[in-house]
C-alpha cells in the first residue's frame, strides 16, 4: 500500500491535530513523543482514505479517460447499492422457503460488487498507444454471446441480441482502423445504468412485497434473473 500525503486529506490532518492536543495537554506526553505520534496518525489516516479511493488511470485520449472515470464511478455506486441490498435481503429472507430467492440476490450482488475492480483491470489494458481493441478479442466476445443467445430464455435473448449487434459494430470499427474503446465504454455505461434500474426496482419490491404471495416471489426472482443476464453482458465486455 502506497503512503499518502496527509495535506491532501483534511480529516487526516484533523486526526493528527487532535492526537497532538490530547497528547500534549491532557496526557502530558513529551513533545518528542507527541509530535511524531501525531504525524504517524495523520499519515496512517491519509493512507487509509487513499486506499478507499477508486484507482485513477489516465489515458492518452482525454475524452476516453473522462468516460472511463465516469463509468468507474457509476460502477462503484452500483456496487454500494448491491452491498446494501445484500444486507437487506439477508435480514428479510430468513425463512427456509425463501432460500432460493436469497441465493439469487446474494449471487447477483456479489457479481455486481466485482465490477469496479474489473473496470480497473480494463483501464490498465487500455493504456498506451498499442491498446486498441483487437479483432480476435472482440470476435471471441461475439462468439461467447452467440453461444449464450442460443441457450437463453426469452427475457435474456433481447439483451444478448443487443450486445451481439454492438460487438459487430465494434469489429467493423476496428477493421476500419478506428478506436472502438469509446464504443465499448458506452456499452458498459448503458449496461451499468440498466443494472442500476433493475437493482433499485428489486430493492423497492423486496421491501414491499408479500413474500407469501407466489406472484410477488416470482416477480422478485424474475428481476434477479434479469440482473444475472445483465452481469453476463458486463463480464463479456470486460473480458
Amino acid at each position: 500500500m502506497k503512503l499518502a500525503n496527509p495535506f491532501y486529506y483534511p480529516f487526516a490532518m484533523l486526526a493528527g491535530g487532535v492526537f497532538l492536543v490530547v497528547g500534549a495537554r491532557l496526557v502530558r506526553l513529551p513533545s518528542v513523543a507527541a509530535i511524531p505520534g501525531a504525524s504517524a496518525i495523520a499519515l496512517i489516516t491519509a493512507t487509509v482514505f487513499k486506499s478507499r479511493e477508486p484507482e485513477t488511470i489516465e489515458l492518452e485520449n482525454p475524452a476516453l479517460s473522462r468516460e472511463l472515470q465516469s463509468v468507474r464511478l457509476k460502477a462503484q455506486k452500483l456496487s454500494d447499492t448491491a452491498q446494501m441490498l445484500k444486507g437487506e435481503a439477508t435480514k428479510l429472507l430468513t425463512d427456509v422457503a425463501y432460500i432460493d430467492l436469497l441465493g439469487t440476490v446474494q449471487y447477483v450482488c456479489d457479481r455486481i460488487q466485482d465490477i469496479p475492480s474489473k473496470i480497473d483491470r480494463l483501464a490498465r489494458k487500455m493504456q498506451g498507444k498499442d491498446s486498441l481493441l483487437s479483432v480476435d478479442e472482440t470476435e471471441k466476445q461475439l462468439a461467447d454471446v452467440t453461444a449464450k443467445l442460443k441457450n437463453s430464455s426469452d427475457i435474456a435473448q433481447t439483451q444478448w441480441q443487443t450486445l451481439a449487434q454492438q460487438l459487430e459494430q465494434n469489429i467493423a470499427l476496428i477493421k476500419q482502423g478506428e478506436d472502438a474503446r469509446e464504443a465499448q465504454l458506452a456499452q458498459l455505461s448503458t449496461l451499468i445504468a440498466r443494472s442500476s434500474g433493475v437493482l433499485q426496482q428489486l430493492q423497492n419490491n423486496l421491501r414491499t412485497a408479500d413474500l407469501t404471495s407466489e406472484m410477488d416471489a416470482e416477480a422478485l426472482k424474475s428481476m434477479g434473473d434479469e440482473l444475472k443476464g445483465l452481469q453476463d453482458n458486463v463480464e463479456i465486455l470486460l473480458g
